[in-house]
């Protein structure tokens, strides 16, 4: 009989681990999962998305905005002060509340009859802007046409006030000033505060059918009962596998880094007066960040993916432990809460926190890294723990 020594259980764990690494580098379905679709698909959507939502808007509130008005003839001089402004009134609609509903525009004015003779009065007279709210293509051209009106109406206000001897301040005892403490990168993060879910969306993208195909693929291929039967502690069998998933796990979340590290540079966020800098300090802090996640996560995919009997069943299970990582992100967009110290603590949440911290600018501070760290490590050591125990069970070796 041949006798196992020290050395060749040492190397198990590098034999399963270099074995998993080599056979899904093969697997073309795992290659695109972590190296393509996880990592590279999600930024380029976004930034495109971005772009285009952010140029439409860039465009209407520069660019000559056409607005349907109705009795023009009325208030020449409120028609005048719009033209001045880069609005171009178009001629009436016969049914403007069909037409914003329609979407035929985005906003039409509509001046009353009797503008001219409560003008000459000196009474205040109205003007209504008509527009559907649900449209948020058209709230920008809303908000530039109310800005104008109104800054016309206190122009003409204060005319009124000075050709009666009064100084225009009466009509405004009080003003308030708006000091905004929001710095560029701050108001960056709430355009991209979807970052987050991505990155670790990425990680388990990356893991995924690495995860399945180890466990639950193996298991239907019959493959796995081979591999216990070998004189080999079943850990250092499953803390190869594990290395193996955290590898393309770690590998996708680099890509990612990366991938938005460039395309960020593509939006044009110095014309909405934000910055954003997905450097590499902001990549090697959120790096640090989701180490234990990868693990937990790699953990997590291969204890669910040993309950399924065959790789369909795995990739549903998998497919529905997916939505993990939603939570946080629908929690704090749904309710937006202050952070409190013990949350950097809490898997995924504690991630989301800090990264977002990361974008606002104000940075990690070690206290918060260290919870973050710990905590996530902790539900890590539990998770491998947990999965190592249904390792081994004899159940798992058997298929069908």
């Amino acid at each position: 009989m041949k006798t196992v020594t020290p050395i060749a259980r040492t190397r198990a764990f590098a034999t399963v681990f270099l074995k998993e690494v080599r056979e899904n580098l093969r697997d073309r379905r795992t290659i695109t999962s972590a190296f393509l679709t996880g990592p590279l698909l999600g930024p380029i959507i976004m930034v495109m998305l971005l772009n285009i939502t952010l140029n439409r808007q860039l465009d209407k509130a520069e660019n000559p905005l056409p607005v349907p008005v109705s009795g023009a003839e009325y208030a020449p001089n409120l028609i005048n002060a719009l033209k001045a402004e880069g609005i171009v009134p178009r001629p009436a609609i016969a049914n403007p509340e069909l037409a914003v509903r329609k979407q035929d525009a985005d906003v039409v004015l509509r001046i009353s009859p009797d503008y001219a003779t409560a003008w000459r009065k000196g009474e205040a007279v109205q003007v209504e802007l008509i527009y559907d709210s649900s449209q948020r293509d058209a709230n920008a051209s809303v908000e530039r046409l109310s800005n104008v009106v109104e800054t016309y109406a206190r122009q003409q206000g204060a005319m009124r006030l000075v050709s009666r001897g009064l100084s225009p301040s009466t009509a405004w005892p009080v003003v308030a000033a708006k000091r905004d403490q929001a710095t560029a990168q701050a108001r960056a993060a709430l355009v991209f505060s979807i970052l987050p879910y991505f990155f670790v969306l990425t990680v388990f993208m990356g893991g995924m059918y690495l995860a399945i195909d180890l466990t639950a693929g193996e298991r239907e291929r019959q493959s796995l009962e081979p591999l216990f039967a070998n004189p080999v502690p079943r850990w250092k069998i499953l803390a190869g596998k594990l290395a193996a998933i955290c590898t393309f796990s770690a590998a996708s979340l680099l890509i990612s880094l990366v991938a938005f590290g460039v395309v960020g540079r593509f939006v044009p966020t110095e014309k909405l007066g934000m910055e954003l800098d997905l450097g590499l300090r902001f990549s090697g802090q959120v790096l640090l960040l989701m180490l234990p996640l990868i693990v937990l996560l790699a953990a997590l995919q291969s204890m669910v993916a040993a309950f399924a009997k065959s790789y369909r069943e795995a990739q549903m299970y998998v497919s529905l432990l997916m939505f993990v990582p939603i939570l946080p992100s629908i929690l704090l967009s749904t309710m937006p809460i202050k952070a409190q110290g013990w949350m950097y603590a809490v898997p995924l949440l504690g991630q989301h926190l800090g990264i977002m911290q990361l974008l606002r600018g104000d940075g990690v501070t070690a206290e918060q890294l260290g919870l973050c760290l710990i905590g996530s490590l902790a539900a890590s050591v539990l998770g491998v723990l947990v999965t190592a125990r249904l390792y081994q069970s004899e159940r798992l070796a058997i298929s069908g």
